[in-house]
């Protein structure tokens, strides 16, 4: 199997783009007239958020050094929006068994070229209204790391509403170093707090986890192994198989008998001690797995698509 070879200590990216995006099904189908997943449709404008998040990307890690985790079920999706993907980058997995598989296959494939690389983890279901401001803050995390690269960097979003259906991170003291934007030590993870407690969150100067993070490949495989050593050692017996002519058969051999693990729930919640948290400003942000959270953008952003026509009857 031919592999790409990549230079080292050079940022990558890892895009996710497996989820199946059932909580905006109903808006979705509506889009586009079926059941694919969301990152696969164009929501806002004629380009998917997948293709978004990819542009996005560009702007600090060139496609060759960008992987997208994809799900074989899905290929009819997104195999148009990928056909110019560089060799090598993209990681098809047989299922979809939650974020923290779907991390550390990226990761290892990543390991296997690039070990000692500074990355970037981006889910690609997410609304930025400012790519270069957005990503000037992932900049920022990669220079941190230059000088700390024992940390993994969380990129927390700056509040405006005391939303109850994202996680939400509590700073603790800032991590001395030489860059202006300094980022935090992560004191505690609240997810999906009640409305009382979102709002004393608000107050508290508390943030939005975007779940864009920044690490070195084995700063975070360690942080993955210590936290789920079960599905760590579990991936870590396929090891060898990647980027062989066995790969295919090996991950559907582990992925039929692998349990579905949420990273945030498994490893973030444990709140490692070297996990950091950047505060990000200058850019509207929304995580868009729900339909409410899709329309509320768009209100603000005085835009009403095709696919909202005058008169319809839109999702709740």
């Amino acid at each position: 199997m031919c592999k790409a070879v990549w230079s080292d200590q050079e940022p990558s990216a890892i895009i996710l783009a497996g989820g199946d995006g059932t909580r905006l099904r109903s808006l979705t189908r509506r889009i586009v007239g079926d059941e694919r997943p969301k990152q696969f449709c164009p929501i806002l404008g004629k380009r998917t958020l997948l293709e978004q998040t990819r542009r996005r990307t560009a702007l600090v890690i060139p496609p060759e050094r960008t992987s997208l985790v994809v799900v074989r079920c899905h290929h009819r999706f997104y195999a148009p929006l990928v056909a110019d993907a560089p060799l090598g980058t993209l990681v098809v997995q047989p299922e979809n068994r939650g974020t923290a598989p779907a991390i550390v296959l990226g990761l290892l494939r990543l390991a296997d070229v690039a070990p000692q690389d500074p990355v970037a983890i981006f889910p690609s279901d997410h609304y930025v209204s400012d790519d270069e401001v957005f990503m000037a803050h992932v900049e920022n995390a990669f220079r941190v790391l230059q000088d700390r690269p024992d940390l993994v960097i969380l990129l927390g979003i700056t509040p405006d509403s005391p939303e109850v259906g994202y996680g939400w991170i509590e700073p603790a003291g800032p991590i001395p170093g030489r860059e202006a934007r300094t980022p935090y030590r992560v004191r505690q993870f609240w997810e999906k707090p009640s409305l009382a407690l979102a709002r004393d969150l608000l107050g508290r100067g508390c943030l939005w986890n975007s779940f864009v993070m920044v690490g070195c490949v084995p700063t975070l495989l360690t942080l993955i192994r210590k936290a789920l050593p079960d599905l760590y050692d579990r991936f870590a017996g396929i090891r060898p198989a990647l980027d062989t002519l066995g790969e295919e058969e090996a991950v559907r051999g582990l992925y039929a008998r692998l349990p579905s693990t949420n990273f945030s729930h498994g490893v973030l919640a444990a709140c490692p001690a070297n996990l950091a948290v950047l505060p990000v400003n200058g850019t509207d942000w929304s995580d868009w797995g729900e339909p409410r959270r899709v329309l509320a953008t768009l209100v603000r952003l005085g835009i009403r698509p095709e696919w909202a026509e005058p008169g319809a009857a839109l999702p709740a």
